[in-house]
């Protein structure tokens, strides 16, 4: 089973904050999502030269999920 890891993804945002993008992703990848939280003040203190009115940051899950193979390859009608 593959381990689950977290990355911190540094988010554009208008001055609502309501419309946000993905500015950019920190190299770091953090084996809990408490990790990664820990690491949004600085990680923001750095990024702070993205050229939107607002910027945050949000914990993003990224890893491998097991699938099961034999239903993956299934075609109906076999």
């Amino acid at each position: 089973m593959d381990q689950i890891l977290y990355v911190l993804a540094i988010m554009g945002c208008s001055d609502d904050s309501m419309q946000c993008q993905q500015a950019r992703v920190e190299p770091v990848r953090y084996t809990s999502v408490q990790a990664c939280q820990e690491a949004m003040p600085a990680a923001l203190q750095r990024n702070a030269d993205i050229d939107y009115p607002v910027i945050s940051a949000a914990c993003q899950r990224q890893g491998g999920q097991m699938v099961d193979a034999r239903r993956a390859s299934a075609r109906p009608g076999t």
